[in-house]
């Protein structure tokens, strides 16, 4: 199966935010025609939480059968389950509590205060890929994982310089010495997260500019986590101006930026 690599720049964060929403729409409602159902992954962050309420916000949402939605995370933050700073609590606020979702199919990580060590909290939800994978399979199909990229170059909770990103196994790991609070998380590994059909990096800013460039660059994933994420059909990075400073001109898509009106075809292929 080919992949690629390619740099979808737009004018700034709303424009942005409006786009990818657009993109997931319609890409979604195709997947479900195609296939039935699509196991989307999660980010949190403040551009990813951005998109998620443009989703929710466009007219076009209930264009989707949310019913044949299942809806993962690609990492969390240890915290309570009712904690303001979790990934899924700001995703419910943002979309999931706005669409009808069917709940058995929303999937957040444990939380610190379900009763279990964050060791058994990885394993739980490496049993509960388990349980929605296809038979022999240890995890499902991911259709689109969704992420974010910190001006370190993070992706989920995988930090450069900690065993994260180093990790070979596809499976969920407990993370101990986040660089950002909190300290402990969990996290999809990069080799589980390389499994997703799609992977959609969204970022803003000028602050993300020198690890996009690494990145595209080929640094090493343990310096660079997001130069090790590459999605099995498609891997865009869907990033605002300011965040396009150090792209190679050959990476970025020729249209500015992404509505629903335009044909896939326009920018990338279809799928």
């Amino acid at each position: 199966m080919t992949t690629d690599r390619r740099v979808l720049v737009h004018p700034d964060r709303a424009a942005l935010a409006a786009s990818v929403a657009a993109r997931f729409l319609t890409k979604v409602v195709d997947l479900i025609e195609d296939e039935g159902e699509a196991h989307v992954v999660l980010t949190g962050g403040s551009v990813g939480i951005e998109v998620l309420a443009a989703i929710a916000d466009s007219p076009a949402r209930n264009s989707i059968d949310w019913s044949r939605v299942h809806v993962w995370w690609g990492d969390e933050r240890w915290l309570p389950r009712d904690d303001d700073e979790r990934n899924e609590k700001q995703a419910r606020r943002a979309l999931l509590d706005h669409v009808p979702v069917d709940a058995a199919k929303v999937h957040p990580f444990p939380a610190s205060d379900d009763g279990l060590e964050l060791e058994a909290a990885a394993a739980a939800y490496a049993d509960e890929l388990r349980a929605a994978a296809p038979e022999g399979d240890e995890h499902p199909r991911f259709a689109i994982t969704f992420l974010g990229v910190g001006p370190d170059g993070h992706v989920a909770s995988l930090f450069p310089e900690r065993e994260g990103p180093r990790v070979e196994t596809v499976g969920v790991i407990a993370v101990h010495d986040s660089p950002k609070p909190p300290p402990q998380r969990l996290s999809l590994t990069l080799p589980l997260i390389n499994t997703s059909e799609r992977i959609w990096l969204v970022l803003a800013g000028g602050d993300k500019a020198p690890a996009l460039g690494l990145a595209l660059a080929g640094a090493s994933p343990a310096d660079v986590p997001v130069a090790g994420v590459l999605g099995r059909k498609r891997t865009v990075f869907f990033v605002d101006e300011a965040a396009s400073a150090e792209v190679p001109e050959s990476l970025i898509m020729p249209t500015s930026y992404w509505t629903a009106a335009m044909d896939t075809t326009e920018w990338m292929p279809r799928g």
